[in-house]
């Protein structure tokens, strides 16, 4: 938003720039056939004072009308240019708190003492995550994938990962995660809730046809799971709505 924004006002800032370059030359052109006239005054001497004093006229009156468009480009510049300004300096306030809060998880995450075992490694990884350091998990879980890509739990550190991303709004960098983990981990613990997860995402995109799918294929693949029975429950749900939907076209009709 604040991109496009900017991107507005900038080309609306040209275009009055464009519109002063224009006019500017105008200026000159009136102001040197102005003076062209006054100092061929003693030469218009046949003309009457009436017919000077008209010309003469015409154009002052041409010229304050050019200054006026001036003035009001350069007003005009100057809003724009403060309007783009005060973008830039929010855009810049945002990516500082975004970097600050980066660099305060990349401290906490190099001051913490790392278990050497794995599990525990794991483990510490989730505290972060339920106590809302996000950042700092999500450092974890990356961590652990670089120490130890090929471990059994490997699968559980990209669910991991997967949620601390869900967890920050980021639903599309969270499902390339979930989808790691039902392609590359399918007998992880964690899969069934992959699944469930992709769906939730996929929801929240509006991509209601990629979360019913999702839906089904955890059904089908994980019949026994508690994450299945979830999902008939979300399937159910979803049923439900769409019928309701139905339904109250057909009374609008």
């Amino acid at each position: 938003m604040l991109e496009d924004k900017m991107t507005l006002q900038e080309q609306e800032l040209k275009d009055m720039e464009q519109k002063l370059s224009a006019t500017l030359p105008k200026i000159d052109e009136k102001i040197a056939e102005v003076t062209k006239a006054l100092e061929s005054l003693d030469l218009a001497a046949r003309r009457s004072d009436a017919d000077i004093g008209v010309r003469l006229q015409k154009n002052v009156e041409d010229l304050g009308q050019l200054r006026g468009q001036v003035e009001t480009y350069l007003f005009r510049i100057g809003e724009l240019e403060k309007n783009i300004k005060k973008v830039e300096e929010n855009t810049d306030q945002m990516q500082g708190t975004d970097a600050a809060k980066a660099s305060a998880a990349r401290r906490k995450f190099d001051e913490l003492a790392k278990p050497t075992n794995r599990t525990q490694y794991l483990a510490l990884a989730e505290t972060n995550l339920k106590e809302g350091d996000y950042l700092v998990s999500r450092l974890l879980y990356e961590d652990f994938i670089k120490k130890w890509p090929k471990d059994e739990l490997a699968g559980e550190a990209h669910f991991g990962r997967g949620e601390s991303l869900y967890a920050d709004d980021k639903c599309r960098e969270a499902l390339a995660e979930y989808g790691k983990v039902i392609q590359d981990y399918p007998k992880t613990r964690s899969a069934p809730n992959a699944y469930l997860q992709s769906a939730e995402c996929f929801s929240k995109l509006k991509m209601k046809d990629e979360a019913r799918l999702a839906l089904e294929e955890l059904i089908k693949t994980y019949p026994k799971s508690d994450a299945a029975k979830t999902a008939k429950a979300r399937l159910a749900a979803m049923d439900k709505s769409k019928k309701s939907a139905s339904a109250s076209k057909k009374v609008r009709k």
